[in-house]
């Protein structure tokens, strides 16, 4: 079987994925078994395919911004696993400064904007990083994630509108896990095929399979280089599936486990795999490898938020607001 890419690529997918995976498997066991973390947790888990897709068709100088999903798209940005436990412990290593939580992840260093709880808010967002961007010359592409719930949002429309009359270097990328808390996407609106959403502003399109680490590197490709040569944004509909529920206390009543188990048979990270293995990629002794490395750094960064400071008192009234003088723009 010949396969498209390189081995590094694959095995980079992979282990990517795994850190994503067994991150939130280990987050929810502290949350539930150990009630280590607390507050609001929602899961990435069926979707690190989309992260990992993405990352090999940017730059880490594009920035990324998202909603409150965010734990997989943070750590496939570079953010440390240690720093990202450590944020949802709510401890001061945190990324956040144990300010943040789930949430509100963040990592400037890293062009990672958030993590932000108001539904849709990021849309128009990252629109604006966009702006910035093309406003300082840079040839920067912004990825704004969304899911199918906040496509709804009014934030979107004024957003595609404005992005398109200035042609703005934005990927808008809807996540679309079918559902919206527990709303199915055919209960929230006649149009179901979110891509259609551009139509209405003559705005390029395009449909991709969540469940590919290969689709989504492809399509977001696509849009990222049409919108470094200043073609403006893309809306890609990359349909996925979220095996946990909408976030660790949803009961899942909404679906049936048939549904849940038909989209565990198309597992991101399985496929992966078995491409990887029948490609001869990869020797059982290098997966492995990757296994135990990606197990090593998920327990260190346990030890690593236990062992860590909560904030100091003095911590609350700071990182709230911005000195007026502050230079914004520079140049």
């Amino acid at each position: 079987m010949s396969t498209k890419y390189t081995k590094e690529t694959y095995l980079y997918w992979y282990e990517l994925m795994q850190l994503i995976r067994q991150f939130e498997l280990m987050a929810e066991e502290k949350y539930k078994m150990e009630g280590k973390i607390r507050g609001f947790f929602h899961a990435y888990v069926g979707q690190e395919a989309i992260a990992a897709g993405c990352m090999t068709a940017t730059r880490p100088e594009d920035p990324f911004i998202t909603a409150y999903r965010d734990h997989g798209l943070a750590i496939a940005k570079g953010i440390s696993v240690n720093s990202c436990m450590a944020e949802l412990y709510g401890k001061a290593t945190g990324n956040a400064k144990g300010k943040g939580g789930s949430m509100h992840f963040f990592g400037k260093e890293q062009a990672f904007y958030g993590g932000h709880g108001i539904v849709g808010a990021q849309i128009g967002t990252g629109a604006g990083l966009a702006f910035a961007e093309k406003y300082r010359g840079t040839d920067n592409v912004c990825l704004a994630y969304f899911g199918d719930g906040a496509a709804r949002q009014g934030m979107l429309h004024e957003t595609f509108n404005l992005a398109m009359t200035w042609k703005l270097p934005v990927i808008f990328i809807c996540e679309n896990n079918n559902y919206a808390m527990g709303t199915s996407i055919q209960r929230t609106s006649n149009i179901v095929d979110i891509y259609k959403l551009a139509d209405a502003y003559e705005m390029p399109s395009d449909v991709i399979d969540g469940m590919s680490a290969e689709a989504v590197h492809e399509g977001v490709s696509r849009a990222v280089k049409r919108a470094r040569e200043g073609d403006g944004p893309t809306l890609l509909e990359i349909k996925t599936y979220r095996y946990k529920g909408h976030s660790i206390s949803d009961p899942q009543k909404y679906r049936t486990k048939e549904e849940v188990e038909e989209y565990k048979s198309k597992d991101p990270i399985a496929m992966l795999l078995s491409t990887i293995k029948e490609g001869n990629l990869a020797t059982d002794e290098e997966i492995q490898a990757i296994n135990e490395r990606v197990d090593a750094a998920v327990g260190e960064s346990v030890k690593f938020a236990e062992e860590s400071p909560w904030p100091d008192d003095s911590e609350v009234y700071k990182d709230i607001y911005v000195d007026q003088n502050y230079p914004f723009i520079t140049d």
